[in-house]
């Protein structure tokens, strides 16, 4: 007998996306096509692999550069980089994953593309702004919008104001500059927060208190937020015994429809902060959206999964449009 012909397998469909789209069409008809850098320190990451995906399945070149080995030259009018002892030339856009580990180096790396005329779709002041959590919610504050009240201080003769100042126990403690949900802390008596205060000055690290949302019941919402609009949003909801919902810290994603409040909210925020991608993370309050914190190099892994959308496309859809727009002045 004739050997049984065996049908090939189809690849996997990208999230979003139909089986039937080819990842690796071509650009539209007088679309040139456009050197895309993601800037992270691991091609292997989740984000990474979509993003450079992403940016195949447009018929585009992705160029992953790892942070660390951008070297950043400068002469009179000529800033220059070179990657690996090669010259960086004919970017026409980066998509900056910066790690907070690598966050000042990052920045003059972000900086410097800036520097050389290649559009940057998160602006280095604007990152810098969102790793800071008390600046963040300065701006977000002073815009109007509304946060759990916070409080920083280097005073440690009258605990007990600091913490009437938010509404009183249980409070949360905060590092300035910690990332999922690292740094984050709820002290349920006075001794506590004393404690924690003394040890955190005592070892120089910048805190803040916050007031405690007890409706929020150890659930937010995330939402991505890409140019104008929410992409995406999930509900988070922590595991048995933990406070954090943070995906990082065991916490399980659910894929919502966000009201309008709360995706204007969402939206507002990144605006202010400056962001053209942004997880926006939002506590349920009884009187709506109350923001919590903004994060300029959103994980997406657990929303694409919760939800289902292409969230990588839409990222890279809108950094080819970004590009174009400052090109043309």
């Amino acid at each position: 007998m004739p050997p049984r012909k065996v049908k090939p397998k189809k690849a996997p469909a990208l999230p979003g996306r139909q089986a039937s789209d080819h990842p690796e069409r071509a650009p539209r008809q007088g679309h040139a096509k456009k050197t895309v850098v993601v800037l992270s320190r691991k091609r292997a990451l989740y984000s990474t692999r979509r993003l450079v995906a992403a940016i195949r399945a447009r018929g585009h070149r992705p160029l992953v550069l790892d942070t660390l080995r951008c070297c950043l030259l400068l002469a009179q009018d000529a800033p220059r980089m070179t990657y690996r002892g090669v010259e960086v030339r004919g970017v026409d856009v980066v998509v900056p994953r910066i790690g907070a580990s690598i966050t000042a180096y990052g920045l003059a790396v972000v900086n410097h593309f800036e520097m050389m005329g290649v559009p940057v779709l998160n602006p280095p002041a604007s990152i810098a702004r969102s790793r800071d959590k008390l600046r963040a919610l300065q701006f977000l504050s002073r815009s109007g919008l509304d946060i759990p009240r916070t409080v920083m201080a280097h005073d440690r003769s009258n605990v007990r104001r600091l913490v009437e100042e938010v509404n009183g126990l249980p409070v949360i403690i905060k590092l300035i500059k910690g990332t999922q949900g690292v740094g984050v802390m709820i002290a349920h008596t006075l001794s506590e927060v004393q404690t924690i205060l003394d040890t955190f000055w005592d070892l120089g690290q910048e805190i803040v208190l916050q007031e405690f949302v007890a409706e929020s019941e150890g659930r937010d919402v995330r939402a991505l937020v890409v140019g104008d609009r929410v992409v995406g949003a999930m509900r988070r909801k922590a595991k048995s015994g933990e406070f954090r919902s943070n995906i990082h810290r065991g916490g399980e994603g659910q894929a919502i429809e966000l009201s309008s409040p709360y995706m204007e909210a969402a939206v507002r925020a990144a605006r202010v902060v400056g962001l053209e991608v942004a997880g926006v993370d939002m506590l349920e309050g009884r009187a709506g959206p109350r923001l919590m914190e903004i994060n300029s190099s959103p994980g997406f892994e657990g929303l694409e999964r919760a939800t289902g959308k292409d969230i990588a496309g839409a990222i890279i859809d809108h950094a080819l449009k970004y590009a174009e727009a400052k090109r043309a002045g």
